[in-house]
């Protein structure tokens, strides 16, 4: 299993040359900039404030701004995760602290923009969309020709809904962890999570997978650097369990909300397996879909596509995909068998979905595919790349049919976006 390819690179473009190129050199290469759902009153126990940040994650720049105005991370709220290796602008909200000492502060790699009262706190998912600027290095001289019959593709057509490859983590496993937990299989969990080494880790890690996987827990314990809180209560859990008992024991000593995230990885993997058979009708109706509204989140079966597609023209819906759970509303006809296939190849029934005690998999429906709007494009030491996305959409995908290759530079995204998950997608 470790061999899947959990993203396929499958793209709707496939008959039209793509640009190649490189994206990420510079940190200004990657621009993000959000578009709030709402603007701040100017009254209010909360402060809403924009920074602009280079090269940081998200989450460690709440912990600098956190630190340096003497409050608990968990006091700033945000919208969404952003890029590290980008320049991003997004808001973010602190209660209590007066909007003078939020533009106070001077930190490194962040500025503060502006700062206004609210009467609430900023939550994940109160974003309208994100504005991408990027550019895409070392292209042909025929790239802003190549480039524009795609991207009008991706306008009339929609982009692809794939979950990207951040989605799978560094070793492009979470998947097949989340598939070992709703199988109940804790000792396919632990070979995964703590052995199996990858050549591209680091060396004290690559010494403790390999010690795992020769049987010297012990050894592996100590070899764990201390930053692997997860994996070294693991193998702790394990050493101290007795034998028959061990192996369950130390699944489950793996936090909640990181096992939650392996099962999401999972339920993504097997969004993308539907997407790739779906991609050539990615924005046609069939009788038995369940279709998507863009506006609300709803979703509904579909019973005469005929009367439903000129809505799908207009992208106030879209056909959908299985976010898998007990109680995900599932296709019918055509759909309805893929979606079913997709599940007993895997050897899984919904039920199983509420194997994974706790963690709450209900499931839900995914659009196929999202609109890409605003869209602009130019040269300027590059090929130049404007355009809107909506909130948890990856401007990756967009960049995958028009570069039809990979463009990475080495430096990983750190965070994902707020992709619809099966809560946000419940039906």
């Amino acid at each position: 299993m470790a061999n899947e390819t959990p993203a396929p690179s499958l793209w709707l473009t496939r008959d039209l040359p793509g640009t190649g190129g490189r994206i990420k050199v510079e940190y200004e290469d990657f621009q993000v900039t959000e578009i709030p759902l709402y603007d701040p009153c100017g009254q209010g126990e909360h402060t809403f404030f924009e920074i602009e940040k280079r090269g940081l994650p998200t989450m460690r720049a709440v912990e600098e701004i956190a630190r340096a105005l003497r409050v608990r991370p968990f006091q700033i709220g945000f919208a969404g995760l952003k890029d590290a290796h980008a320049v991003t602008r997004q808001v973010l909200s602190v209660e209590r602290v007066p909007p003078e000492r939020v533009l106070a502060l001077e930190l490194p790699s962040i500025r503060i923009l502006w700062a206004k009262r609210h009467t609430n706190k900023l939550k994940q998912g109160h974003l309208a969309g994100n504005r991408f600027v990027i550019r895409i290095r070392d292209v042909p001289p025929d790239a802003l020709e190549r480039a524009r019959p795609i991207l009008e593709t991706l306008q009339r057509r929609g982009v692809p809904n794939y979950f990207g490859e951040q989605r799978f983590g560094r070793r492009r496993d979470t998947h097949l962890l989340g598939r070992a937990i709703l199988r109940g299989d804790a000792e396919a969990f632990l070979q995964e999570f703590l052995g199996r080494p990858q050549p591209d880790e680091l060396p004290a890690v690559l010494e403790a997978r390999r010690l795992y996987d020769a049987g010297q827990l012990q050894a592996a314990l100590h070899a764990w650097p201390p930053q692997f809180h997860e994996e070294r209560r693991a193998l702790e859990v394990l050493l101290r369990s007795p034998a028959a008992e061990a192996p369950e024991r130390a699944l489950h000593s793996v936090s909640k909300r990181l096992r939650r995230f392996f099962v999401s990885a999972y339920q993504s993997y097997l969004f993308n397996r539907v997407m790739a058979e779906r991609l050539e009708t990615l924005d046609i109706l069939f009788a038995g879909d369940v279709a998507y509204k863009h506006d609300s989140g709803g979703a509904f079966l579909v019973e005469d596509p005929a009367a439903e597609q000129p809505r799908a023209d207009r992208f106030e819906i879209s056909p959908s995909g299985p976010l898998y759970g007990y109680r995900m509303l599932m296709a019918e006809g055509r759909q309805g068998e893929l979606e079913r296939r997709v599940l007993a190849e895997e050897g899984l029934t919904l039920e199983d979905f509420k194997r994974a005690e706790g963690l709450r998999l209900k499931g839900g429906r995914r659009p196929l595919r999202f609109p890409i709007q605003d869209v602009e494009i130019w040269y300027d030491e590059g090929l130049m790349l404007a355009f809107t996305l909506p909130p948890g959409c990856y401007a990756t995908n967009v960049l995958a049919e028009v570069m039809k290759g990979s463009g990475e530079t080495g430096a990983e995204q750190e965070e994902m976006g707020p992709e619809l998950s099966e809560e946000e997608g419940e039906i």
